[in-house]
């Protein structure tokens, strides 16, 4: 399979209305990249290495779509995802501190990919449980989050760990001084702090990341009311982006009759992706390495898009998984081999088409 290391141009101009702002120049990182990492091409930027990947892989619905109905023995969801990305983003993580055991042998399950990392998000008691983390009684709750996350730096597979913070966290002085505290604990790992709400869109907020050396995280969601506008920012060697969908009818829906992964079913058009592919490569300007990851994972949309980003950040065809291309007839336009079976009848989809 060939690398999945995108080499990028080091100039881009800005396309559409919304804003891309820059804030520092980029910095050498202290890190020394792994021979199979460094560029040749004499038009990429120095040093710059991108990775796009969907978020998580254990989705029930995801069975037929992205991955086969039958499995083969010994079959793995990583295993598979990494013959066709160089990271995923754990969610597991979010919920509970990983468990070393499952971190090592998740490791050994992409091992096939030498360039493949995951990014890992941080357990939510340290993002949306601020009133009991602030008690000081963290000790056993941080001793068990880095158990884990060692495990993956250890083996060199450990890309990002993502800060992601609930709409409700807005910008203000006690909120500030929480994650400034937070990024301190953690600051001997890769960080990327997400925030939704527009108050942290400011100067003070790029500062304080890039005091600590942490990476804002660009995100594309719904805008409703104060939430976070696009961006493309980088404040650290790490560069950061997660697409989350645009569904505004249930993004902050309270109606108990719709379906959680209703706010994940979205799946972006070729012209919803293009501003975020000149968003993408602005970042890889100023970061070392950069990761991209979509999060609107119901039905394997998520993988859809983030197979469509990487061939147009490549600007080439890409391995493309059987199921989904059936799913997905889209995808023939940039799959790099024909189909195993003839598709006499490709399915016609819309984006609120539900599994059968």
């Amino acid at each position: 399979m060939p690398a999945l290391t995108l080499l990028l141009p080091s100039l881009y101009s800005a396309v559409g209305a919304n804003r891309v702002r820059h804030f520092m120049p980029r910095r050498k990182s202290q890190t020394t990249p792994r021979s199979d990492e460094t560029n040749s091409s004499a038009s990429a930027a120095p040093d710059s290495i991108l990775r796009v990947g969907p978020a998580g892989w254990s989705y029930p619905d995801w069975a037929g779509y992205v991955y086969p109905f039958r499995r083969t023995k010994g079959f793995h969801e990583a295993t598979y995802l990494a013959e066709f990305f160089d990271t995923i983003e754990i969610n597991t993580s979010f919920y509970q501190p990983l468990r070393p055991d499952h971190t090592a042998q998740w490791i050994d399950r992409v091992a096939a990919n030498p360039r493949f990392v995951f990014t890992a998000k941080l357990w939510q008691r340290f993002t949306h449980d601020i009133r009991s983390t602030t008690s000081g009684s963290t000790t056993a709750d941080e001793r068990a989050v880095r158990a884990g996350f060692d495990v993956l730096r250890a083996a060199k597979r450990l890309g990002a760990v993502l800060l992601q913070f609930p709409f409700s966290f807005h910008r203000a002085t006690e909120t500030v001084a929480y994650l400034s505290a937070v990024l301190k604990r953690f600051a001997d790992y890769p960080l990327v702090v997400e925030v939704r709400h527009a108050s942290w869109d400011s100067r003070e907020t790029l500062e304080l990341l890039h005091a600590n050396g942490a990476a804002f995280c660009n995100i594309d969601q719904p805008i409703i009311g104060r939430s976070l506008a696009p961006s493309a920012q980088a404040t650290s060697p790490v560069g950061y982006v997660r697409l989350h969908g645009r569904r505004y009818d249930s993004w902050f829906s309270d109606d108990a009759t719709i379906p959680a992964h209703e706010r994940y079913n979205y799946l972006y058009t070729a012209e919803e992706l293009a501003p975020w592919v000149a968003r993408v490569r602005k970042v890889t300007e100023r970061a070392r390495e950069t990761f991209v990851v979509t999060n609107n994972h119901f039905q394997g949309k998520s993988v859809v898009n983030a197979l469509q980003l990487i061939s147009i950040l490549k600007g080439s065809k890409v391995k493309v998984p059987e199921p989904l291309r059936r799913q997905y007839p889209e995808l023939e336009a940039i799959a790099d081999t024909p189909p195993a079976e003839p598709m006499l009848f490709p399915m016609r989809r819309g984006s609120k088409d539900v599994m059968k």
